[in-house]
């Protein structure tokens, strides 16, 4: 698997990593065996950055990753592990609760330190906060040793630079931002570069939307969205592709995204992907399926304050 050096971090992490929100059953009921195998497939293919956060199962995917990792040399993975976020309304950013979340993420994760750690969903809460009490109290986690690198995810474009401004951060790690669909994520680029910023990109299939499979009922995608999606997908499978590989290579394919972060508790799946890393993007399809989604390009939702988001496109 081909590496990218994360930002001025040193890290050098795959194109492709692991996302453990699936081994929390984000998306469906999972086996617990096969969600454990799917996370060696994922190392023996070379996708040896891990994403995961206490919210993804309320602590299940925490904890299955520290069963599924054990006896693994610690130097052989790298870990990002979030938090603030812990229920889809529980948010808490307090100093108090940052020093005993990294410390209960250590232990469900069987290890003495994270080589990243990120805020989560920072855009439900109040960005002031986030700038003047919690990052200081995870700065002070890194100089404990717990931690190595410290940034913000989330998924309004708008938060980014408006915490960076304010605030040292070392890495970032966006969602459904850099896909076939939505590329609003390369125009923040140049800015995170000059700032001395990571950037990490997840979720390439933007939640199934670039994919065969049925959306899941939170999806937000109106109407029009689906039906433009479901057109492109239609247009790869007529010609004997599949649109989710070629959303999977095209959210790879660009230098200034370090790695894309996607994740499934299905070993057969994981081992697809890494083929799909490996094999060369068919450019005459990726003409014809970014022309079917122009109508619906760079189009977004709300999500969290909306005083934290971007302008909403149709």
């Amino acid at each position: 698997m081909k590496t990218r050096t994360l930002g001025n971090t040193g890290l050098e992490l795959p194109i492709l990593s692991f996302g453990a929100s699936s081994l929390g059953a984000e998306f469906r009921a999972v086996d617990v065996n096969e969600a454990l195998k799917s996370v060696h497939v994922a190392l023996d293919n070379g996708m040896n950055f891990i994403d995961t956060s206490p919210y993804y199962g309320r602590g299940m995917s925490e904890v299955l990753l520290g069963i599924a990792l054990e006896g693994v040399p610690r130097d052989n993975y790298l870990l990002c592990t979030k938090l603030g976020r812990y229920a889809p309304a529980h948010f808490d950013f307090s100093p108090k609760r940052v020093a005993e979340s990294i410390d209960v993420s250590l232990e469900r994760l069987r290890t003495d330190h994270l080589d990243i750690i990120l805020c989560h969903d920072v855009e439900f809460v109040d960005l002031d906060y986030i700038i003047n009490e919690t990052l200081p109290a995870v700065r002070k986690a890194q100089q404990q040793g717990k931690v190595k690198f410290v940034g913000v995810s989330g998924y309004p474009m708008k938060m980014f630079k408006y915490v960076a401004d304010r605030a040292p951060l070392d890495v970032i790690l966006s969602y459904n931002h850099y896909t076939l669909q939505n590329t609003m994520l390369a125009d923040l680029v140049p800015y995170l570069k000059a700032t001395n910023i990571g950037v990490m990109n997840a979720a390439p299939f933007s939640a199934r939307l670039l994919t065969n499979a049925p959306l899941p009922k939170w999806h937000k995608a109106p109407p029009h969205v689906r039906e433009i999606a479901a057109k492109a997908a239609k247009h790869c499978a007529d010609r004997g592709s599949d649109i989710a590989k070629l959303a999977l290579q095209y959210s790879i394919a660009n230098d200034e995204m370090t790695t894309c972060v996607t994740g499934s508790a299905s070993p057969k799946r994981i081992a697809e992907w890494a083929k799909w890393a490996a094999d060369p993007i068919d450019q005459q399809m990726l003409k014809e399926v970014l022309e079917i989604l122009r109508p619906i390009h760079n189009w977004i939702y709300v999500e969290g304050r909306p005083e934290n988001n971007d302008a909403v496109a149709g």
